[in-house]
């Protein structure tokens, strides 16, 4: 705080960044976006994915951690393959990472030895091969 400022008796706040969402708010509201297009209830998308109601609830709002399990089976039930789910997740959280950082927008992206596991087969894509 700046001398003037401590005299004045005001005190700056300095903005905290916005904070990014969790991969699982990302997802839940994605699945969320999926179910309400299709015009369907929770309780339907539930009964086809074999979770309860409150459970799906708590998914779509971020509240918990959907297993692999249970995405596959909600991704199922709403007829989403799941690659296109999170494909969209991706898509949302990168452009909240260009907003966040506009300057770095325009830079090279780094190649880092996570491009290049990122880019690697996994053992998935070489048993569909």
């Amino acid at each position: 705080m700046s001398p003037r400022a401590a005299a004045s008796g005001l005190r700056l706040v300095q903005e905290e960044p916005p904070e990014r969402p969790l991969l699982r708010e990302a997802v839940g509201a994605r699945l969320r976006r999926a179910r309400l297009a299709q015009g369907r209830s929770l309780r339907e998308v539930a009964g086809g994915a074999r979770v309860s109601t409150g459970h799906l609830s708590q998914v779509e709002r971020g509240l918990a951690e959907a297993s692999s399990e249970v995405l596959r089976a909600l991704c199922q039930a709403l007829g989403l393959p799941m690659s296109a789910l999170l494909r969209a997740v991706a898509a949302d959280l990168a452009v909240l990472d260009l907003a966040a950082a506009p300057a770095a927008a325009s830079a090279p992206a780094p190649v880092s030895a996570l491009d290049a596991v990122v880019r690697a087969p996994t053992a998935v894509q070489a048993r569909a091969a």
